[in-house]
């Protein structure tokens, strides 16, 4: 499968994550800017300009970038989250294909997980991804823990209206032990792991044996949580097919063809080694 220079695609990204493998994963001519969130608006526009056929939007851009797009795919607007940005004409279109990236990832990754009870860390614009994909798949509980903790109670609020109000509500940080001690999974939907954000979000004195645990961090692919988990015996996740799963969704949007999801993880694992 080829795809010739018609199609130009620019990923907006953060500084602090300027080694994203997606534009390498979808084997596209493909151009980076390691912008600021707040220059999402004049890359929009000068893209729209010089012709692009889309942008990749990576962390923290995801949400920052709405204001300055002129539609929302019907996902990405449920999402409050874009991934993706694709051209028609003079209007520029935000879709999110990372639910179903991560969806495809857990399916084939923990294919027979229990998904009664999961905590998960991060209710940003890949969290919210996240957890719209686990109860899509039929997610019993998700409890949401964030930083912010307007921001864990505003998706909470979103899912439950979505879903049903017993299968969503924000967490506290302080509970985190009592809530992953009758968890049957955890994911972290966090920054915290990346290179530039080493550490692990969770104690490891909190993990146990009877937990899955999932990590939507693909640099490194074995995140300081997900080794403490390994060596406890937890199945475990990595970020690699959520990041390959939603390129190959990303890139049928940009040129109309179905890319290779085997081809992609397999040249993922040569780009990124640990």
């Amino acid at each position: 499968m080829t795809c010739d220079a018609r199609h130009r695609i620019n990923e907006l990204s953060s500084p602090y994550d300027p080694r994203s493998p997606s534009p390498a994963s979808e084997e596209t001519p493909h151009e980076r800017s390691a912008r600021c969130p707040a220059a999402a608006g004049d890359l929009v526009r000068s893209a729209r300009r010089l012709g692009y056929t889309g942008l990749n939007i990576t962390h923290p851009c995801k949400q920052t970038v709405i204001p300055h797009l002129d539609e929302l795919s019907p996902e990405a607007a449920r999402l409050g989250a874009v991934n993706t940005v694709t051209f028609d004409g003079d209007r520029a279109i935000g879709h999110n294909t990372d639910w179903t990236g991560f969806a495809e990832s857990f399916a084939r990754g923990l294919p027979d997980a229990r998904t009664r009870r999961i905590v998960q860390l991060g209710a940003g614009g890949a969290g919210a991804a996240v957890a719209h994909a686990l109860l899509t798949l039929g997610a019993g509980q998700i409890s949401l823990i964030d930083v912010h903790p307007s921001r864990a109670q505003a998706l909470s609020a979103e899912l439950q209206r979505r879903f049903s109000h017993a299968r969503a509500h924000a967490g506290d940080a302080a509970d985190l032990k009592e809530l992953l001690r009758e968890a049957d999974g955890l994911v972290n939907a966090t920054p915290t792991g990346m290179v530039a954000h080493p550490g692990t979000p969770v104690p490891a004195e909190l993990l146990h044996p009877g937990l899955w645990v999932a990590d939507i961090i693909y640099r490194p692919m074995r995140t300081e949580l997900l080794a403490h988990a390994a060596d406890l015996g937890c199945r475990t996740l990595n970020g690699g097919g959520m990041v390959v799963f939603q390129a190959a969704h990303a890139f049928r949007l940009f040129t109309g063809l179905t890319p290779d999801p085997e081809r992609m993880l397999a040249h993922l694992a040569t780009l990124v080694t640990t």
